[in-house]
C-alpha cells in the first residue's frame, strides 16, 4: 500500500517514534507528548499501551483515557487486542498506539497492527505509534546479521515513508544500565539479554542503523516536497534487477535490491527464470510465491520468465527494461556441474551487457 495516504486530504497525521532497541524510552516519550497535548486541550486517547510493568511508564499514563481492548476467541481462551473499531467510533483527535509491528491474534480483522493504524488514519484520526529499528522489513537481514536474532514481526518501509519519523536516543551505557536495574526486562532475563541482543557491539550497530534510517527518511521526504524524485544529472532512471531462485535466501537479495532502489529513487525489478524443461515441486512453488509477495510489499515488480537459458533471459529482460544494475546471489557464481568449463552466470551476464553494473551478494548467513 505504498503512498496510500498521499492523495487523501482527510487522512490523519502519523507520527512514528523509533528506537534502536527496547528500553530506550519510546513509549515514555509518546506518553509525555500526549500529556502535554491533553493539557493544551487536545482530545487524546490511548488505543494500545504496553508498559511492560515499568512503573514510571504506568504513572505517566495516568489520566489518559484508555480505549478498552477487545477479546479475540482462540481455542479454549481469549486474547486481548487493540479495538480498532472502538477507536474509530470514538473519533478522538489523537490516539496513541504502542508496538506498531505487532501481529494480531488469529480472527482479527487485520493480520497486522500497522494495517489497523492505516484504517484509523484513513478516517482522519491522528496517530502516534512506536517501533524499533529491527522491525523494518528491508533491514531484516542486516539486523539478523548484527544480532543473530531473526525478527518475525516487521512493517513495510512504506509505513515510514508515509509518516513523520522521530528517534528516541540514549547512550549505550545508559541503556545497559537501565537493563541491569530491571527497567527493561524481568530480573531473570537480564544476564541473558546482556550476553545476546544487548551486547555493546550490537547496540552500537543498531543505534547507527537507526540514526541513518531516520536521517534518510527525513531527507527523502524533504526532497519530495520539491519534486517526487530528484533528477539525476545524467537523466538516467535507475532500475535495479534482482535475479532470484526459489531458495529462501532470495528474500535477502530482494531486500538488498529494495534498499538500493529506494536510496537512488529507482525502480525495483525482481526476476525468476523457470527453465522450460523443468517443473517446480510444490515446496519450491510456495517459496516462489513468498518471494513474489515480498516484492510487491516492497513496491517492486515481479517477473517470472520461461526460457531455455537463464543467462539469455536475464540479459534480454535487462536490455528490454533498460536496467542499470543487476544483483545476483553468490550461489550463481558456481559453475554448472554438467559443463564445468562454462563461465559462472554473473560473468556471462557481465560480458553480454553494456553499462550495467553486476553485483554478487554474499550468501553468508548470520
Amino acid at each position: 500500500m505504498p503512498g496510500c495516504g498521499l492523495n487523501n486530504p482527510k487522512r490523519g497525521h502519523h507520527k512514528i517514534i523509533i528506537g534502536a532497541a527496547p528500553g530506550v524510552g519510546k513509549t515514555y516519550r509518546m506518553l509525555e507528548e500526549a500529556q502535554n497535548l491533553k493539557r493544551s486541550g487536545m482530545d487524546v486517547v490511548v488505543g494500545y499501551l504496553e508498559a511492560h510493568g515499568r512503573k514510571e511508564t504506568e504513572i505517566l499514563a495516568e489520566g489518559l483515557e484508555m480505549i478498552p481492548r477487545c477479546m479475540i476467541p482462540y481455542k479454549t481462551f481469549s486474547l486481548q487486542e487493540m479495538d480498532k473499531d472502538a477507536i474509530i467510533a470514538r473519533v478522538p483527535h489523537l490516539v496513541l498506539i504502542d508496538e506498531l509491528a505487532h501481529t494480531n491474534a488469529v480472527g482479527s480483522t487485520n493480520q497486522k497492527r500497522f494495517e489497523d493504524v492505516e484504517e484509523i488514519l484513513q478516517v482522519g484520526i491522528n496517530v502516534v505509534s512506536t517501533v524499533n529499528i529491527q522491525h523494518i522489513e528491508s533491514l531484516n537481514d542486516l539486523v539478523s546479521r548484527i544480532t543473530t536474532v531473526q525478527v518475525n514481526e516487521r512493517i513495510p518501509d512504506w509505513v515510514l515513508d508515509n509518516a513523520e519519523v522521530v528517534m528516541v536516543d540514549i547512550s549505550i551505557d545508559e541503556l545497559q544500565e537501565r537493563l541491569k536495574k530491571g527497567k527493561i526486562y524481568a530480573p531473570e532475563k537480564i544476564e541473558q539479554a546482556l550476553g545476546n541482543f544487548f551486547k555493546k557491539g550490537n547496540l552500537v550497530a543498531l543505534r547507527e542503523l537507526a540514526l541513518r534510517e531516520v536521517a534518510n527518511t527525513v531527507e527523502e521526504q524533504a526532497e519530495g516536497d520539491v519534486l517526487s524524485c530528484p533528477v539525476e544529472p545524467t537523466g538516467i532512471h535507475e532500475r535495479i534487477l534482482v535475479c532470484i531462485s526459489t531458495h529462501p535466501d532470495s528474500q535477502r537479495l530482494i531486500r538488498r535490491g529494495f534498499r538500493i532502489a529506494d536510496r537512488m529513487c529507482g525502480e525495483l525489478l525482481v526476476v525468476f527464470v523457470r527453465l522450460k524443461d523443468r517443473e517446480l515441486p510444490q515446496a519450491y512453488q510456495r517459496q516462489l510465491t513468498q518471494h513474489e509477495a515480498l516484492t510487491r510489499e516492497l513496491d517492486g515488480k515481479f517477473l517470472e520468465l520461461r526460457a531455455n537459458s537463464i543467462v539469455d533471459a536475464i540479459v534480454n529482460i535487462a536490455q528490454e527494461k533498460k536496467v542499470t544494475q543487476i544483483i545476483v546471489g553468490e550461489s550463481l557464481t558456481e559453475r554448472c556441474f554438467w559443463n564445468p568449463f562454462q563461465p559462472a552466470i554473473p560473468y556471462q551476464i557481465f560480458k553480454r551487457t553494456n553499462n550495467i553494473d553486476v553485483y554478487i551478494v554474499s550468501s553468508h548467513q548470520p
